[in-house]
């Protein structure tokens, strides 16, 4: 789900009574998007809650990150998690700058892309999460999705 749907998802969810927090690698769309509030972790976009296949990392940055309940007084306001992706920044190199046709960064290194692939419909973690989603709205679009484009 884009930034500014969630942005604007948590802000009517606070008008109706119920707090929120913006889990987020993207700290310049979350400031323009203003969410009530949010927890920045500067890692690659997707990684949002940690590495994979490291559930420790990925419980602790989530505990850390409600921790905004606690600190964030002024809506609007960022907490900045502490964790960092690597020992430096040249992890951004590969990520930052979009690839040429042929595979080559704007430096003219071999671009690093790890994103999967897009898929048009809801992908699901395994046969029992797909199970569980018909089960519960069968055919009939999910009151959660509706209306986001996939």
């Amino acid at each position: 789900m884009c930034h500014q749907t969630v942005g604007l998802i948590a802000r009517q969810l606070e008008a109706a009574g119920i707090p929120t927090v913006c889990l987020t690698s993207a700290r310049d769309i979350t400031r323009a998007v203003n969410p009530p509030r949010a927890a920045f972790l500067d890692f690659p976009l997707g990684h949002t809650s940690g590495r994979p296949h490291q559930p420790e990392l990925n419980r602790e940055i989530v505990s850390d990150a409600l921790r905004a309940f606690e600190v964030l007084t002024v809506p609007g306001s960022m907490l900045h998690l502490r964790y960092h992706w690597a020992d430096d920044d040249s992890w951004k190199d590969g990520v930052m700058r979009p690839a040429s046709d042929t595979g080559e960064d704007a430096s003219g290194a071999k671009a690093a892309d790890d994103r999967v692939e897009r898929f048009d419909t809801p992908q699901y973690q395994c046969d029992a999460d797909a199970e569980a989603a018909e089960a519960s709205h069968g055919s009939a679009d999910c009151m959660v999705c509706a209306g986001i484009d996939y």
